[in-house]
């Protein structure tokens, strides 16, 4: 299945127009993630990766994350573009949230600049781009936030496992 793309409108962005491999740019507008209300990470110092068919993947530098609220989990994956991700797991707000959170230690060279930098998936997180409140990406697989400001189709979505 080829998908459709949706053209984007004025100050919006299609995904489909997203480079692969992926771009790396910074973010410089307030980016913050909430649990419960209790602001966990929050950022004028963003970076983004964007990926043909992702929604926009934010990347917080630690000095503006909550650090003592995460331990590191076993858990490890790998991507083509950006090498080997480790996640953590968020204790705050009397919860236990298990990998919602991952870095890359030592990424490749093209994203040497995410060193250590962490990305949250949104759920049961909040993530806010300026003020506007992100949704997850579809599908639980990919990390990225969904805004009015990208338009699809997005992978992770029913029937996006062929592309």
């Amino acid at each position: 299945m080829t998908p459709h793309r949706v053209s984007p409108g004025p100050g919006q962005e299609s995904v489909w127009d997203y480079p692969r491999p992926p771009r790396l740019e910074a973010v410089s507008e307030r980016v913050q993630v909430l649990l419960d209300g209790a602001v966990i990470a929050s950022t004028t110092r963003a970076l983004r990766v964007l990926e043909t068919s992702h929604p926009p993947v934010y990347y917080f530098p630690p000095q503006d994350v909550r650090m003592a609220l995460f331990e590191e989990t076993a858990r490890r994956s790998y991507c083509e573009w950006k090498g080997e991700a480790r996640y953590l797991t968020l204790r705050a707000e009397g919860r236990l949230v298990r990998d919602v959170a991952w870095f890359y230690p030592a990424p490749a060279a093209a994203f040497r600049e995410l060193a250590g930098h962490l990305a949250f998936f949104l759920d049961p997180l909040v993530g806010l781009v300026g003020e506007e409140r992100a949704l997850a990406q579809p599908g639980r697989f990919y990390g990225g936030w969904v805004t009015s400001r990208v338009v699809g189709p997005f992978k992770g979505e029913p029937g996006t496992e062929g592309w």
